[in-house]
């Protein structure tokens, strides 16, 4: 049975000032002056891959990066008036950007909002002014304050703060303050997200030569817990292993990566998965700029490769269970609906993997119950060793 839904579109800005010490992200530093021809690219990529689908429909926008509000409203706008005109955008649809505290001024965010944007997610990472400089951030505390309040005064109701723990030298008192600090801002959603340390990043050349510690996985665990019990006192709702919202807020662009349903990705670097396909575009601007820009309009294309793709393939119905299975099982409460599974797949997911349900749940860290199977409490601190059995 063929799946129907809205789809979601990732646009990746690839631009940045600084470079922050544990990214891996597609990023590039000193390449602003390409950004006038990149938003084109990007405007004619959007319209080259709707004019070879059917599927018009779509429920969620989001600008990701690198750093989107390198960008100005103007530019922004461009590219969300080319999503409107190639495709079918719900009137509720969200629409979110991802910011830089330093470039959130009120008459930015004011501009965003008359564009079209409706959700900010701003990456404050922490309360502590060592991590800051450890992570080679360019704002302040001070700047997470004042841009929050300029969200807010613009107009916008749902705001994302991003926050990073298991930092080498964070302490749980000084991942506590950031947490508190965060929720003094009042935002109406959290992601926090384990400091994963990536080859190819600064962050790893330092522990690889042993300039800082090995972040301490305990530890990490201990202020996972702690960030648990801090939300929930205050009445944020944990609905996905590393995401927080008020009730009824979350963030539905990323739910549709978490229930493995269609996404379009746009930009250098941007994955996307739809059509059975999955697939990745060019990581260099340069490269991306000029394979979408020479592109023939008639020139024939499958959805939805366009013509900045490097790789892509079509998943076997092994494969596309198994990050099902891993996507799905990252959502506290949803889990994984066995109903819904067969529908989809066509199969019996307690016939395909009963034998490794039942061992996880003797031993905590599944649960099967109301027709969903789910992580408990102990699962979401063990998730790596669950989602390795469905690989």
């Amino acid at each position: 049975m063929k799946f129907v839904n809205p789809l979601a579109l990732y646009l990746h800005v690839p631009f940045c000032t600084t470079k922050c010490s544990y990214c891996a992200f597609n990023t590039y530093i000193n390449l602003e002056h390409l950004i006038p021809v990149f938003v084109d690219a990007l405007c004619r990529e959007i319209s080259l891959i709707a004019g070879v689908t059917v599927q018009k429909h779509v429920g969620t926008v989001f600008f990701g990066g690198g750093t989107p509000t390198l960008l100005s409203p103007a530019q922004l706008g461009q590219v969300l008036e080319t999503v409107k005109a190639c495709f079918e955008l719900d009137d509720r649809a969200e629409i979110s950007l991802e910011a830089n505290p330093n470039d959130l001024s009120l008459s930015y965010a004011q501009e965003l909002l008359q564009v079209g944007f409706n959700r900010i997610s701003i990456g404050m990472q922490t309360a502590d002014a060592g991590e800051l400089v450890l992570f080679r951030r360019r704002h302040d505390n001070d700047a997470v304050v004042k841009a929050v309040s300029a969200a807010r005064m613009a107009g916008f109701r749902n705001i994302n703060l991003d926050l990073i723990y298991g930092v080498p030298h964070q302490s749980l008192d000084s991942w506590t303050n950031t947490v508190q600090q965060a929720l003094a801002l009042r935002p109406t959603h959290l992601s926090l997200y384990a400091l994963t340390v990536e080859e190819s990043t600064p962050m790893y050349s330092w522990v690889e030569r042993g300039v800082v510690p090995t972040p301490d996985d305990d530890l990490a665990a201990d202020m996972y817990e702690q960030a648990e019990k801090l939300l929930a006192e205050v009445g944020f709702v944990q609905y996905e292993i590393s995401n927080w919202s008020l009730p009824g807020m979350p963030c539905e662009h990323n739910l549709q990566y978490w229930r493995s349903l269609p996404y379009l990705g746009f930009g250098p670097g941007a994955h996307g998965f739809a059509d059975g396909v999955r697939y990745s575009n060019l990581l260099s601007p340069h490269q991306y700029i000029r394979q979408i820009m020479d592109a023939s309009s008639g020139e024939a294309l499958m959805f939805p490769i366009s013509p900045a793709v490097q790789e892509w393939t079509r998943l076997e119905s092994a494969d596309e269970i198994a990050e099902t299975l891993i996507m799905g099982l990252r959502l506290v409460d949803e889990g994984i609906d066995l109903e819904q599974f067969t529908q989809r797949f066509g199969r019996d997911l307690l016939e395909i993997h009963g034998d490794a349900i039942t061992r996880f749940i003797h031993q905590g860290l599944l649960i099967l119950d109301e027709g969903s199977v789910r992580l408990t409490a102990r699962g979401r601190l063990l998730s790596n060793i669950v989602f390795r059995e469905f690989v």
